[in-house]
């Protein structure tokens, strides 16, 4: 028969000078590695092409070899950077990732949950919409992780990848509160996300701290650009020189509605986003905005699954990972005129 033999774990392992159980430790576990070896063990990958047989490996684990990212919205550049980061280290680890749109909906996502379960190892879940008792009811039964959602007492076990809402808040506020602005309106997001009850909690209390800034906070927004549309004209209205937006799809809407009513951002309004996304500079003026690294997220919470799923022992204190946000000055935020 022609063509190329097969390459097996078995040439990796001659071809790096390691042991088979070597090579199979540093594709599933690269971390629990030295430096040394992972560069020759993955050098020797490259060189001869290897592929790890994800099947037979899985079959040999009684395992599927597939994990499933749960996602709000995939058209939210926000939970497609985040899946890119997941996807590399599925790969680079061996997993097949399955992801899953559950289009802002707590009953659909149930209804995905329930019906992955028997078909994968284990489960993201990045910004669930379900209630707190049901998220833990799914902790319990599955092996997860969430991005973005925290049951603190109630699920201690269960890993956690979340941002430092507080600091990117804080961040926010003294940026306009330095430029000079005195009247800052925060436009929140949906009165059941998670991620707003941590954002306006943050935002007011950075403002306190803010000598003489008179903040305004307008809840329950919808976190599209239609809804940074829909409140452009109540926004306005606050008299604030500064905004805040729940995200930067919000900002976005608030930024069309408001050049299309030929109010220019920065001369008479400032606008800040949220989550840093690509789309801040697809916009005039690019659109400042703070928020952490999405891939770094997607990347850290698919980290703790696999060493969940491969048994092995972690520290408590460190299955939660918060990742610190930055703030990226863009052409939307200047200091207020007169």
């Amino acid at each position: 028969m022609g063509g190329r033999a097969m390459v097996t774990v078995h040439d990796v392992a001659a071809r790096s000078g390691v042991s088979i159980a070597t090579v199979s430790r540093t594709l599933r576990e690269p971390h629990r590695v030295s430096d040394d070896t992972r560069d020759r063990v993955l050098a020797a990958v490259d060189e001869l092409g290897y592929r790890p047989n994800r099947a037979a490996s899985s079959l040999r684990r009684g395992r599927t070899g597939v994990v499933a990212l749960v996602v709000p919205d995939i058209e939210n550049p926000y939970f497609a950077s985040m899946t890119k980061g997941a996807q590399v280290v599925c790969r680079e680890r061996g997993y097949g990732l399955v992801v899953v749109d559950t289009t802002e909906r707590a009953d659909v996502e149930d209804e995905e949950v329930r019906a992955l379960r028997s078909q994968i190892d284990g489960l993201i879940l990045a910004s669930s919409r379900l209630t707190d008792d049901r998220l833990a009811e799914v902790a319990e039964s599955t092996t997860c992780v969430l991005i973005n959602r925290d049951l603190g007492a109630r699920a201690p076990a269960t890993p956690t990848v979340t941002i430092d809402e507080d600091a990117a808040a804080r961040q926010a506020i003294e940026h306009l509160y330095g430029l000079g602005h005195r009247r800052v309106t925060y436009v929140g997001g949906p009165a059941r996300s998670w991620s707003q009850a941590r954002r306006a909690h943050g935002i007011a209390t950075a403002a306190a701290r803010c000598e003489g800034l008179e903040l305004v906070a307008l809840a329950d927004g919808v976190p599209t650009s239609d809804g940074g549309r829909a409140v452009a004209a109540e926004v306005l209205a606050t008299g604030a020189t500064g905004v805040i937006a729940y995200n930067d799809f919000v900002a976005l809407g608030l930024l069309a509605q408001w050049t299309e009513a030929g109010v220019r951002v920065p001369d008479q309004v400032s606008l800040v986003g949220f989550d840093d996304t690509y789309i801040t500079g697809l916009v005039t003026p690019p659109l400042t905005s703070v928020g952490a690294d999405l891939r770094e997220l997607g990347d850290a919470a698919v980290g703790l699954l696999i060493d969940r799923i491969d048994g092995a022992e972690s520290a408590p204190e460190s299955i939660h990972r918060s990742v610190h946000p930055t703030l990226a000055v863009r052409s939307s935020t200047a200091a207020p005129r007169g």
